[in-house]
């Protein structure tokens, strides 16, 4: 871990949540973290945070990701400027629902929202990870690409294109030393848990509390994540150590999924 020190990440999605953990713990270990995220308070607060964890070059953009172009403008006015070694691709969710209920335009928002921001992002810092010999992108996705969550259409459409995108980059940049791979955090104490919490307590007419009880039955663990947890792993994958890890997915659940 000692060789993280001095190397350069942007982490998207990190004013809170599994995003911000990525980059507390990527700062413990010497990484200068460049935040992407859309409330420009909260970065200034996470920035702020991470500068008294190490006295490090840690900087933030402003992009929101319903919106492409702002991505792109976003990356490329730090980007120019200097290489980045890793990647992180994290935003919110698509709301839960059905999928035979969504609207086209939905799968479009989130389609756009993940994949086509992923792929903005990973374009613009590929080149300077190649003149580095030295990349990692990780994308925080869902363990709905090992099996498709009930309630949850839209994300789990998607979810799943980033995955096989993933799956594809890695193998067309690993001669690079670039590698690609997938967290897939379950059920982890986030403003993502509760909003789930909400949306499945008024469908069910449930109170909160007991839909809570009953996700936290099927959990073999017997308790939620921590974003720590996944950010743990999102350290390793970054790390040199592993550089012969690349195209996998990899669930932090508690051993919830039922697959392999």
């Amino acid at each position: 871990m000692n060789q993280l020190n001095g190397m350069k990440a942007v982490v998207c999605g990190s004013t809170d949540g599994i995003g911000f953990a990525i980059a507390r713990e990527f700062s413990k270990y010497g990484i200068a973290c460049t935040l992407l995220a859309r409330n420009e308070e909260k970065l200034k607060t996470a920035v702020e945070a991470l500068k008294r964890i190490s006295p490090l070059n840690h900087s933030y953009a402003v992009a929101d990701f319903s919106d492409p172009s702002q991505v792109k403008n976003a990356i490329q006015q730090f980007s120019e400027k200097e290489n980045y070694h890793i990647l992180v691709n994290n935003t919110g969710g698509p709301p839960p629902g059905n999928a035979i209920d969504a609207e086209p335009l939905d799968f479009l928002n989130a389609f756009k929202q993940h994949l086509i921001c992923n792929h903005i992002l990973a374009k613009q810092l590929v080149q300077g990870m190649k003149s580095l010999h030295y990349g990692r992108i990780i994308n925080i996705l869902s363990t709905s690409v090992k099996i498709p969550i009930k309630g949850l259409g839209v994300s789990n459409t998607i979810r799943g294109a980033v995955a096989s995108w993933a799956k594809t980059l890695s193998m067309e940049l690993a001669p690079y030393g670039i590698t690609v791979n997938n967290i897939l955090p379950g059920l982890t104490e986030t403003g993502r848990l509760q909003s789930l919490i909400t949306s499945n307590a008024k469908k069910s007419g449930l109170s909160e509390e007991d839909v809570r009880k009953m996700m936290l039955s099927e959990i073999p663990a017997g308790r939620y994540g921590f974003p720590e947890e996944p950010a743990s792993l999102a350290l390793f994958l970054a790390s040199p150590a592993a550089a012969y890890i690349n195209g996998v997915s990899i669930p932090v659940d508690g051993g919830k999924t039922g697959a392999f």
